[in-house]
């Protein structure tokens, strides 16, 4: 076994237990630093697989920005378990059934995946990660998703202006 299939094996593992970390979570604040920790591991992979343009921005917009914004909005709504509401049975039934069928999903595309057996992924060869060729490829190929994801992203950051917007003060009672 080579140093990058232990590398790939070490990260995937990394990115699993902290995926599965951050759903078992009780606090939300442990929650997001798990989920910083798939994002490194996540990236680790990019790196491997010689995107290192696309391992810098992983770790710099969503390690770094999203998820001190997502450690900001935690902290503002004081989520704690006394003003956690309750959720009742059906509810939690629902979740297990919906979780459940995405389970039964995914082990079903694995098992599909048969004709990817015998292939290796091409770690450390290869340019499709490399700020040239995905430039080319993003303005060329996938212009109208990249502009739908913008749009999508300032809808994003003005519903957030209008949330986090505090009503004025109402006028004092009289």
């Amino acid at each position: 076994m080579s140093i990058t299939e232990i590398l790939f094996w070490f990260l995937s593992a990394l990115a699993l237990m902290g995926a599965t970390m951050v759903v078992i979570s009780k606090n939300p604040i442990y929650s997001i630093i798990w989920l910083i920790v798939v994002f490194f591991a996540i990236s680790g992979h990019y790196i491997l697989l010689n995107a290192q343009f696309i391992a810098i921005v992983n770790l710099i917009v969503y390690a770094g920005a999203i998820m001190v914004l997502f450690l900001f909005v935690v902290m503002l709504m004081n989520l704690n378990s006394q003003t956690e509401p309750q959720k009742n049975t059906w509810l939690k039934v629902a979740g297990a059934i919906s979780g459940g069928s995405l389970m039964l999903i995914m082990v079903d595309v694995v098992r599909s995946a048969a004709d990817m057996q015998g292939k290796t992924a091409l770690v450390k060869e290869g340019n499709i990660g490399l700020i040239k060729n995905l430039g080319r490829v993003l303005f060329r190929d996938y212009v109208v998703p990249f502009e739908i994801a913008s749009i999508l992203f300032l809808s994003a950051m003005i519903g957030a202006v209008v949330i986090g917007k505090r009503e004025r003060d109402e006028p004092a009672a009289q």
